[in-house]
């Protein structure tokens, strides 16, 4: 089993980082593997709540390494919901990394506990009859207070039906839950970590230092013995 740890954040800084200065980031200080995993960006202003900036990830397996490289480029700037992320914008990010697990096929749509379980649902448009599907990851039915049916009423319509919803359609979608480990790191923490593995804080012009923020990594513990609703090349937003 592999778990989000602060090396993967960090890493998604540095890709990131290295976007803006136009140097290569660093090797990643985490073995490679094959998971499904997100990167998401929030923004936090003071003190407010953070707010969503770019999501994306794949539900199928894939090269970690690759895959947070990929990602967290994508869903900075080019999340179609959102302006790209800019340079001046670095201090008040953060970053969350996801490593998806314990996929099963739900008995249906109410076969999931919140903040426990992310979702995939497939379902056919009865007024298009094409196939439409979406996906949120485990921690947002709990973040938004929704309940079962207003967390697949509102996936329904991410996925683009804009009919009547009615408990017989409900009772039609294939739900896959899923599982996540993850991490989040606050972009003042990631100076933190730098300073004290790299002897040194990114240099970026029109950032501003960060100074005097207490690291508060909220990141799983990683045990001891361990050191991608994508269909084919296509991604997913959260």
């Amino acid at each position: 089993m592999v778990v989000a740890t602060e090396e993967m954040a960090v890493y998604c800084f540095d890709t990131l980082v290295a976007h803006y200065t136009g140097e290569q980031p660093p090797p990643p200080a985490f073995e490679d593997g094959n998971h499904p995993l997100f990167v998401t960006w929030k923004k936090v202003a003071n003190g407010s709540e953070p707010r969503l900036r770019g999501c994306i990830g794949t539900l199928e397996p894939r090269q970690i390494v690759s895959g947070f490289k990929d990602y967290s480029l994508t869903s900075a700037l080019r999340d179609r919901r959102f302006p790209p992320i800019q340079s001046k914008e670095l201090p008040t990010l953060e970053c969350t990394v996801s490593i998806l697990t314990d996929y099963e096929i739900a008995e249906g749509y109410l076969d999931w506990e919140v903040g426990k379980h992310g979702l995939i649902i497939e379902f056919t448009d009865p007024e298009y009859n094409i196939r439409r599907s979406a996906t949120y990851l485990p921690e947002v039915a709990g973040h938004e207070g929704w309940t079962h049916a207003e967390t697949i009423d509102s996936l329904m319509r991410k996925a683009g039906y804009q009919g009547t919803i009615t408990e017989s359609l409900r009772k039609k979608i294939k739900v896959t839950r899923y599982q996540s480990t993850l991490c989040t790191m606050h972009y003042g923490e990631y100076v933190a970590y730098l300073k004290k593995n790299r002897g040194a804080a990114p240099s970026i012009s029109g950032v501003p230092a960060v100074n005097g923020f207490k690291p508060a990594w909220q990141c799983p513990p990683v045990p001891s013995q361990f050191i991608q609703l994508e269909a084919g090349s296509s991604h997913k937003e959260q």
